[in-house]
C-alpha cells in the first residue's frame, strides 16, 4: 500500500479515443493552477502517451536507488516512456505490469502531494485489476465521450470499480459539443447524452462536459491556455474534484 496521498484518483475509460490521458493530464495542470501540489503517473504502459503531451524530452534521475520524477507544468510526472529509447514499443506480459504500478508509487521520491492522478490504460485489464489490488482505496473518474456506444462501454470500467469498491466520483463526458469561434452555437457532433445516462446507470454524476477545442495554435504541449473555453471547463472541473475529495 501507499500513503502518498490521501487523494489518488484514477483516470478511466472503457475504450482508447475517448481523450482520457488529454483529460488526466489538464486535470492534474488544472488543480496545479488551484495552487495544489500534483502527481501524474501515467500507467498506461503499452500506450504512454503523457511524455509527448507535456512536450518532455529529459529523464528522471536517481538518488540512491529512487527516482526523482519529471517536473512539467508545475506537474510531478512519471511515465514508461521515460524509461525506453525514443518510441520503442514496451512487450511484456502480464506480470510485468504490476510490478510498474508498484515501482512507479514506492520507488519514487514524491514529496508531500495533495494529489496523485492515474492515467490508466483503456478496458479493464491487467493494470486495473493490479490497481485495484495494489491501490484498494482510490477513487475513480469514468471518462466517455456523448456516443452511446463509448459510454456504454465505459459503464465496463465503471462497474470494475464498484466491484473493486472504488468510489467513482463521477463521469467526465469529453468532446461533448464544437463551438465555432466568434459563435455561441453548441454542435453535439458525437451525439447528445451518453454521459448522462452512464452516470444513471453507476449512481453517480456528470463532473465536467468538455467540448472539442483546438489547442493554442504553435504550442508544443497538449495543455488548454487561459483564453481557452477549455481551460475555464477544466478549472470549474479541478474545483468540483476539489470540492468533492473535501466532503
Amino acid at each position: 500500500m501507499i500513503s502518498i496521498s490521501r487523494n489518488v484518483i484514477a483516470i478511466a475509460s472503457g475504450k482508447g479515443g475517448v481523450g482520457k490521458s488529454t483529460v488526466a493530464a489538464n486535470l492534474a495542470v488544472s488543480l496545479v493552477r488551484l495552487g495544489k501540489s500534483v502527481a501524474l503517473v501515467d500507467l498506461d504502459i503499452y500506450g504512454f502517451s503523457i511524455p509527448k503531451m507535456f512536450s518532455i524530452t529529459s529523464r528522471p534521475r536517481t538518488v540512491n536507488g529512487k527516482i526523482i520524477p519529471v517536473e512539467a507544468e508545475g506537474v510531478k510526472i512519471m511515465s514508461m516512456g521515460f524509461l525506453v529509447k525514443g518510441n520503442e514499443p514496451i512487450v511484456w506480459r502480464g506480470p510485468m505490469l504490476g510490478k510498474m504500478i508498484e515501482h512507479f508509487t514506492k520507488d519514487v521520491i514524491w514529496g508531500e502531494l495533495d494529489y496523485m492522478i492515474l492515467d490508466l490504460p483503456p478496458g479493464t485489464g491487467d493494470i486495473a485489476l493490479d490497481m485495484h489490488h495494489h491501490l484498494p482505496e482510490i477513487k475513480e473518474i469514468i471518462v466517455t465521450t456523448p456516443h452511446p456506444t463509448a459510454a456504454h462501454v465505459a459503464e465496463r470500467a465503471g462497474v470494475m470499480a464498484q466491484k473493486a469498491n472504488h468510489d467513482i466520483l463521477g463521469i467526465v463526458e469529453n468532446m461533448c459539443y464544437f463551438t465555432p469561434p466568434e459563435s455561441n452555437e453548441k454542435f453535439y457532433i458525437f451525439g447528445n447524452g451518453g454521459g448522462v445516462k452512464l452516470a444513471s446507470l453507476l449512481d453517480t454524476d456528470v463532473i465536467a462536459q468538455l467540448p472539442i477545442e483546438p489547442l493554442v495554435e504553435n504550442d508544443t504541449v497538449a495543455i488548454y491556455r487561459e483564453g481557452c473555453i477549455s481551460y475555464q471547463k477544466y478549472m470549474e472541473f479541478a474545483q468540483r474534484v476539489d470540492v468533492l475529495l473535501k466532503k
